[in-house]
């Protein structure tokens, strides 16, 4: 009985170890979460980093508040908070004329979504269609 209890417990350990861990955000800073769910979406734009930057500020700003901005170096990063889940979105020029940009959504709990980085990259698509 001792064995069984034993084993249970160690079980439950191992799966909840499996569950939880740290996950690196696209702006280079750990966050709590599961590490195994997808939770980002790349995209490659034939537009400026300032222009990509501008239309995903408008949308994050639409959706929810922006937190954080880091326009200053050559890798521009935002963070925001879209519906209780957490975004960040990352741009950088890949080649001239040529940008590449990285939207990631987490829950509160630290699980990824995926549907809302993809929802945020279409919204930011649309925004610099316009333009």
């Amino acid at each position: 009985m001792k064995n069984r209890i034993f084993l249970i417990a160690a079980l439950a350990f191992l799966f909840a170890g499996f569950n939880t861990g740290c996950v690196r955000t696209v702006d280079n800073r750990n966050r709590f979460g599961n590490p195994v769910q997808a939770d980002r979406v790349e995209a490659r734009y034939e537009r400026s980093v300032d222009q990509v930057f501008e239309s995903a500020r408008e949308t994050l700003a639409f959706n929810g508040q922006i937190i954080a901005a880091n326009n200053i170096t050559e890798v521009k990063t935002l963070e925001g908070k879209v519906n209780d889940r957490s975004v960040y979105v990352k741009i950088q020029e890949e080649e001239p004329g040529l940008t590449h940009m990285v939207v990631q959504a987490r829950t509160k709990r630290g699980a990824g979504d995926v549907a809302l980085a993809s929802e945020i990259d279409k919204q930011i698509a649309l925004r610099l269609a316009r333009k």
